[in-house]
């Protein structure tokens, strides 16, 4: 085994069998350390695009090796922008196609099988497939403070389980947290190695120490303007109530009980769209609209339209690396403000 590739990290790689007896119980801990390299939902999904690489192949009648040849990776993309025979008849969207792409170099990669994905076969399909099928993207509808508001009407504080959703609904705006980021949270970073980050508390607020996708960044999150919208005072009522001390913070409550693992971060999701439901948001669109418009995310997305401040703070604090990215969370805008027409003299 040469010092370039980690032991074992491939299902059906045999090296384990030569590793040195003393070895053999750091092999689990690499494993770990490899998934733990990526977030778990991404994770997930490139192992769920993996497989349907290796069915698309199989059902095209083709071996399994090369696998990595560039030419059929481009065609494997091509039926599935398409929605081709055998590439179960639906055309998918551009974004998943790239995320597709991104899940087979990764698997390649981790198998030690060369693959350039700027080769023409893949970069040309993927050029046409953003030509052809680009749209602007579909963004979640934010969550204004009204909103919220009355999403907390709809959730009087009158049992376990309440308590801690109000929790998760004015930390997850008040931070401006992805629903992730909300579900992982933990006591302390000695808690877990797998959390997304954890709270200390000041008689200002709550500083928020959070991992996220670029990296880590820390949260400030002030207290609120009444007891009933305080996201501080929520999380101290919920951590009292639900007598956590330490481990996960959001965690299962079935009647009095609190379980001890990590809610799923799908929670936050159905909450908010249940509680938008509820409240009336967005009154004007159907059911089966609101239900598609409101995830977690319209939390953040929420936060950065509202918060009326100056906008490297925003960016800041939601962990942007441009003011590009913030800006495409700030749903609510003074359109026409400033008119260009006029001003060159039209």
């Amino acid at each position: 085994m040469t010092a370039s590739r980690p032991p074992a990290l491939s299902a059906g790689d045999d090296r384990e069998a030569r590793l040195p007896a003393t070895l053999e119980p750091l092999v689990e801990t690499a494993k770990a350390y490899a998934r733990a390299a990526s977030a778990e939902n991404t994770n997930r999904a490139y192992a769920a695009d993996w497989r349907d690489y290796l069915r698309w192949r199989a059902r095209q009648g083709l071996d399994l090796k090369p696998l990595a040849d560039p030419e059929c990776v481009g065609l494997y993309l091509a039926a599935r922008a398409s929605g081709a025979a055998g590439a179960g008849g639906r055309p998918r969207t551009v974004g998943t196609i790239e995320r597709r792409l991104s899940a087979l170099v990764w698997n390649f990669a981790q198998r030690a099988l060369p693959f350039d994905r700027k080769d023409r076969h893949v970069a040309t399909v993927l050029a046409g497939v953003r030509r052809t099928h680009g749209r602007p993207p579909v963004q979640k509808e934010a969550l204004l403070p009204e909103h919220v508001v009355a999403m907390l009407d709809a959730l009087p504080p009158s049992n376990l389980r309440n308590i801690r959703d109000r929790a998760i609904l004015l930390l997850g705006f008040a931070g401006g947290l992805r629903r992730s980021e909300v579900a992982g949270l933990v006591m302390s970073p000695e808690d877990s190695l797998h959390g997304s980050g954890w709270p200390e508390f000041f008689d200002d607020g709550i500083l928020l120490t959070l991992r996220g996708k670029t990296g880590w960044r820390e949260a400030e999150i002030g207290r609120g303007s009444s007891e009933r919208t305080c996201p501080v005072a929520a999380l101290e009522a919920w951590l009292k109530f639900g007598r956590i001390g330490r481990g996960p913070i959001f965690r299962s409550v079935v009647g009095r009980d609190v379980g001890t693992e990590a809610l799923n971060d799908r929670h936050v999701a159905r909450l908010v769209k249940r509680l938008a439901l509820a409240a009336g948001v967005r009154g004007d669109l159907s059911e089966a609209d609101r239900e598609e418009k409101f995830s977690g995310h319209s939390l953040r997305a929420g936060l950065a339209s509202s918060a009326e401040i100056d906008e490297r703070y925003v960016q800041k604090h939601l962990g942007h690396a441009s003011a590009e990215m913030t800006r495409r969370y700030q749903r609510r805008r003074d359109r026409f403000r400033v008119n260009l027409t006029k001003a060159a003299g039209l």
